[in-house]
């Protein structure tokens, strides 16, 4: 009977045939291009953000968040190398359930964060959502998605529109910057952090989606036409690259996704598509007769996995669960390790490119700042990551790159933000 592996081969799934000392230079080389111009197949989108220098200390920053399913906001400030939360609002996002107009959103923001005003003249405001930022660190409206429908939004200015309101409000003087949560995450591990130990910095989100930024000097930056050596955050589309093999199940992932033809390296690594991918796999499986039919059932009545079960599965636990004998269930669960596997792998070569790309991490260890449910949460994910960066990044290119894992990075990396760029 065909194992694991020789199945993975077939269908050319297999984590070996991601290899980081092939694909971080063609990577690398990706995000030169994208620099250079607009509509490459690697965006490389300016911030406008810097991360030079120590965060201001006992200085107060309104933060909020507005993300996914919930919105946030508090006052932040740092103190002792610490980002300080105080008075945290937490509600349900506006336009979930029922749409509401721009005008509507922006005075809902207004309302939530009032009680702050008279004690902080500065507004950090991760907005995860598509939006293109300009030179003065606002953000201008692409979509709103995920669950949340505001009518009118689309070409609309974050920031400008939020300042209108609260200056029709009374509220006068104050200053805001608009980032995305991969930004944020660079700027609120970094910020405690002593910067002067590292070369580098790397914002890595690693989740139910993925993507990273990195800080690159104006100059690089053709299409700003920057000079000078004062390097700004750079968010990478990292999703959006094409350039791994990708297997028959990659194919298939691609075409029943809601988005085919788009983000194919976030398909291969993020962990809301790590479950459907296993799934397609297991289903093949049946139907070439490697899996039994008995666990065909089990895998067709659990419809389903998310990224924690492939994970559970992958650690040989809950097996029984949907495997009919232990031969599926060795089956089983070697295939939801080869997928954490090949995530890691990608990972790995994504993170890497951007030292390359930097030329950094060779006398100081490059610092990747990371979140997401897949690097703080698998019991497989961070340990293959950090295998792979130490044996490829240092072992073959002499790179240094060291991951630090933070918790709830948005809101500090918010005011982090702000505090250094306002």
């Amino acid at each position: 009977m065909m194992t694991a592996k020789e199945f993975l081969y077939r269908h050319g799934m297999s984590p070996e045939q991601i290899a980081p000392e092939i694909y971080a230079p063609k990577m690398a080389q990706s995000m030169r291009e994208g620099l250079a111009k607009d509509g490459c197949m690697l965006p490389m989108i300016p911030t406008y953000l810097r991360n030079d220098g120590e965060v201001p200390q006992n200085v107060n920053a309104v933060v909020i968040d507005a993300g996914g399913t919930n919105f946030r906001c508090a006052l932040a400030h740092f103190s002792d190398g610490v980002c300080r939360i105080t008075e945290m609002k937490k509600m349900q996002m506006p336009g979930i359930g029922k749409s509401v107009t721009w005008d509507e959103f922006i005075c809902f923001v207004a309302d939530c964060i009032m009680p702050y005003m008279d004690r902080a003249d500065r507004i950090g405001f991760c907005f995860s959502y598509s939006a293109d930022i300009t030179p003065e660190i606002d953000g201008r409206v692409i979509r709103i998605d995920k669950e949340v429908v505001v009518t009118g939004s689309e070409g609309k200015l974050v920031g400008a529109s939020l300042l209108e309101e609260l200056e029709r409000r009374g509220c006068r003087g104050k200053r805001i910057v608009i980032l995305n949560d991969t930004a944020a995450v660079l700027l609120g591990v970094s910020a405690t952090l002593e910067k002067e130990k590292y070369s580098d910095f790397i914002g890595q989100i690693n989740g139910t989606g993925s993507n990273t930024c990195c800080v690159v000097p104006m100059k690089r930056i053709g299409k700003l036409r920057g000079e000078g050596d004062t390097g700004i955050i750079v968010n990478i589309e990292s999703g959006l690259y094409d350039g791994f093999p990708r297997g028959d199940f990659d194919l298939e992932l691609d075409c029943e996704s809601n988005n085919p033809g788009s983000k194919h390296l976030e398909k291969m690594t993020a962990g809301v598509y790590l479950g459907s991918l296993c799934r397609i796999m297991f289903e093949a499986a049946v139907n070439e007769e490697v899996l039994s039919a008995e666990s065909g059932e089990k895998i067709a009545a659990r419809g389903h996995f998310d990224a924690a079960t492939i994970d559970a599965w992958a650690s040989g636990e809950d097996l029984k669960d949907i495997a009919a004998s232990e031969r599926d269930a060795v089956f089983i669960r070697e295939i939801c390790l080869a997928a954490i596997d090949r995530s890691a792998r990608c990972m790995c070569v994504n993170l890497l490119a951007i030292a390359l790309l930097n030329d950094s991490g060779k006398d100081k260890p490059v610092c990747v700042c990371a979140e997401g449910s897949l690097v703080q949460k698998s019991r497989h994910f961070r340990p293959l990551l950090e295998h792979y960066l130490h044996a490829y990044a240092e072992g073959v290119f002499g790179r240094k790159l060291e991951l630090t894992v933070g918790y709830e990075t948005t809101l500090p990396g918010a005011a982090a933000a702000v505090l250094l760029n306002k």
